[in-house]
């Protein structure tokens, strides 16, 4: 059973959590959506496809700690393109793109 009285205290810390990783969280999502553009485009490198797999990896991971399900289910599905060897295809592109403007907006939202 949870202490009620608890409960500020830790929505406080975490909100302290959030403004602290904030930037880290916006930079990730924008290598998703410059990785989106770059496979778009057919110019997604090695360092790019990796750069954003690890991004919707950490992302997936944290978005979920703030309690944010949505992101984090998201966030799962582009490490999901992101995974695709050796590069994701013309409709991986569209849905990255999708999914990075989603993200974006979740990020956004809990500001």
């Amino acid at each position: 059973m949870t202490d009620p009285a608890g409960q500020p205290a830790l929505t406080a810390a975490l909100n302290r959590l959030w403004v602290q990783f904030l930037p880290e969280l916006e930079e990730r999502v924008g290598i998703l959506e410059s990785a989106s553009a770059a496979l778009a485009a057919h110019q997604l490198s090695i360092e790019q496809h990796e750069a954003a797999h690890a991004a919707a990896h950490k992302l997936a991971g944290v978005l979920g700690t703030f309690g944010l399900a949505e992101g984090t289910i998201l966030a799962r599905e582009a490490e999901n393109l992101c995974s695709a060897e050796p590069e994701p295809g013309p409709a991986a592109a569209a849905r990255l793109t999708q999914i990075a403007a989603q993200l974006r907006a979740i990020v956004e939202s809990r500001k």
